[in-house]
């Protein structure tokens, strides 16, 4: 057993021995070995994983330099920060599997849109943020500047405009942690999230550009020039916790590169796990095993490969607990 290792990882190690529990340890060794050797990495949030309250340990793992880039819909972008400045005003309704549709149509009414267990205050979380990101975007396109989703946050997160509405310790914000740290974020189809659909909206009355945002496609362009400033020696790799967008888009710059633009000098990833608890079906990308992968010329014969069938929720505080040694 690892001695450097605190009560969590010595628990892990010692428990975790079989089926997706030890594909769980083995991704979290693999991981480990893959920053050890110079490696870089990318982790990518699909799901509600910001209102799952990841930040508690993902936060922890910017800090420590232990991710590079991330890439995640709007909604984990936008959701983190809802979670920092509306805290108290969540409602859970652990009785969620029981509501009728009346029950349902009875907490919109009240402001709360539900995620599973977790209804999140629009008045308080939407609308709080709304004035302060408009702010943003509107102070760029009398300036005639154009900046991606994300760096229109990290504005407004590192103006320091938020923190009179904090209500969870600030340590626990991932976001907050990856604005300090300026980690670089890909946001995939970020229309379909609340402040895109904010944004939106301002085009429609015509109080706002749609070029005052950076497109999908210059995300694109954005990530594969940083892949391939990053991609020297061991290599960047790919942690996957869920399915959808947030992973289907940013693993797709490698074939890009290689197949679209012949470049012929772009490697592979070089590490590749997934957390998803997606079955193997027919045709779902969010179900596919790693190996499917292979043949998209995204991942090499020898990139090591995790895929741990579990919900993420559980699954990534434990990884991310071996990573950093707790």
């Amino acid at each position: 057993m690892s001695t450097q290792k605190g009560p969590i990882s010595q628990f892990i190690e010692k428990n975790y021995l079989h089926f997706n529990a030890a594909a769980l340890m083995d991704a979290a060794k693999g991981y480990e070995t893959h920053l050890l050797e110079g490696g870089k990495m990318m982790v990518t949030l699909a799901g509600a994983m910001s209102t799952a309250e990841l930040g508690i340990s993902f936060a922890e793992m910017i800090r420590q330099g232990k991710v590079d880039i991330i890439s995640c819909t709007g909604a984990n972008l936008e959701e983190d920060i809802m979670n920092l400045v509306a805290h108290s005003h969540y409602k859970r309704v652990p009785n969620y599997r029981d509501l009728s549709p009346q029950d349902e149509w009875a907490l919109l009414e009240k402001g709360y849109n539900r995620v599973t267990d977790t209804c999140i205050p629009e008045e308080e979380a939407f609308r709080r943020i709304q004035k302060h990101i408009f702010k943003q975007w509107k102070n760029a396109q009398d300036s005639g500047e154009r900046y991606f989703p994300h760096e229109y946050m990290y504005k407004m997160l590192l103006s320091k405009e938020m923190e009179q509405y904090y209500e969870i310790d600030p340590k626990n914000s991932w976001m907050l942690a990856a604005a300090e740290r300026n980690i670089p974020i890909i946001v995939p189809g970020w229309e379909d999230s609340t402040m895109g659909n904010i944004f939106a909206s301002y085009c429609i009355k015509g109080e706002l550009n749609p070029s005052t945002m950076k497109s999908g496609i210059e995300y694109m362009i954005w990530l594969s020039d940083w892949y391939r400033n990053n991609s020297s020696g061991k290599g960047v790799g790919f942690f996957q916790i869920g399915g959808g967008i947030a992973g289907d888009f940013p693993i797709c710059v490698v074939p890009m590169m290689y197949q679209d633009l012949e470049w012929h000098d772009v490697p592979f990833w070089s590490y590749f796990c997934q957390i998803s608890d997606s079955t193997t079906s027919y045709g779902s990308y969010s179900g596919a095993v790693p190996n499917e992968k292979i043949t998209w010329g995204k991942l090499d014969i020898n990139t090591p490969k995790f895929i741990v069938e579990s919900d993420a929720t559980i699954v990534a505080p434990l990884i991310f607990a071996w990573i950093l040694g707790q």
